[in-house]
């Protein structure tokens, strides 16, 4: 046996959410490349022994892992999530090669933490206003003329809002904030009737594939009747999407483009990418690129 196998821990791990496709698909294909049993984590049930070290999870120490792949860290995105990856964080600075490393993806979980790199960085975004300001929400969404309420931390369109101006207005920021308690306001933009996940393994570009939505509907999310197509963008649009998820440096990733009457905009980059549309367009098994990509990482 190896020295990460000694114990009957794998070498290699995958965090994500038992039952779900792209973390169950991700485990075996990790297994697969390394010639081991499946493990697939879930952070809530691991514990951490700072003193000693060990994170344990159901019999297996994930010190002893070579590395872990990053799929999922719960199954619904919320502030909690930044303390799992800090349990990682300090697996990670014991040895434990992470795929993508916590720091770069605690910078892309919170959606204003994301945006404000994109702008700093100079890639071009549809206009957006953060505010807690319920006056300064309204004067942005009049200005806009219609615009999307975006939750901080979701993904798919989750809890996403359209909103207009008009006698409804202030009451449904109310609500919002209520419950939410900080505007993120984005301007609607003409989209037409795709946009773009333009994938990335290692920094390297590695395929795209559209997001075609469904008559009627305002975003092309799968959950709103999107469906995946092939597309092949010209090398200026994924130029620019390797320099949108260039500030991030993540091992897999995707980024969103629309494409718009005054060029491609980036909507956001994603933490951990998806595979689905990969395949279902593209005929690409990623996860397998992925657990390969990391195998040969971590296996001397």
């Amino acid at each position: 046996m190896t020295e990460h196998s000694k114990y009957g821990t794998p070498r290699l791990g995958v965090v994500g959410v038992r039952g779900g496709w792209s973390s169950e698909l991700l485990a075996r294909r990790a297994a697969e490349a390394c010639g081991e049993e499946p493990l697939l984590i879930e952070l809530e049930r691991v514990s951490l022994d700072l003193a000693t070290g060990r994170a344990m999870y159901e019999g297996h120490d994930l010190s002893q892992c070579a590395g872990l792949l990053l799929k999922k860290l719960g199954p619904e995105y919320s502030p909690g999530l930044l303390d799992r990856l800090e349990m990682l964080r300090f697996l990670e600075g014991r040895g434990v090669r992470m795929f993508s490393r916590p720091g770069a993806v605690m910078g892309l979980l919170d959606r204003l933490s994301c945006t404000t790199t994109l702008a700093l960085g100079g890639v071009p975004m549809p206009p957006t206003t953060v505010t807690e300001d319920i006056d300064g929400a309204q004067e942005a969404v009049e200005r806009y003329g219609e615009a999307i309420l975006k939750p901080l931390f979701s993904t798919k369109a989750r809890g996403m809002r359209l909103l207009k101006p008009g006698p409804e207005l202030r009451r449904q920021l109310e609500e919002y904030r209520a419950a939410q308690g900080f505007f993120y306001i984005q301007k609607t933009i003409a989209l037409g009737e795709r946009d773009l996940g333009i994938v990335f393994l290692g920094g390297d570009y590695l395929t795209t594939y559209a997001r075609c939505r469904k008559p009627g509907a305002w975003n092309t999310t799968t959950e709103a009747g999107g469906k995946y197509a092939p597309f092949d963008p010209p090398q200026e649009i994924i130029n620019l999407a390797w320099r949108a998820q260039n500030l991030f440096r993540l091992d897999f990733t995707c980024v969103d483009v629309a494409l718009t009457d005054d060029g491609p905009q980036v909507f956001e980059v994603s933490a951990f990418g998806g595979f689905r549309g990969i395949q279902e367009a593209r005929g690409i098994d990623a996860a397998k690129l992925y657990a390969d990509y990391a195998a040969r990482r971590v296996i001397k």
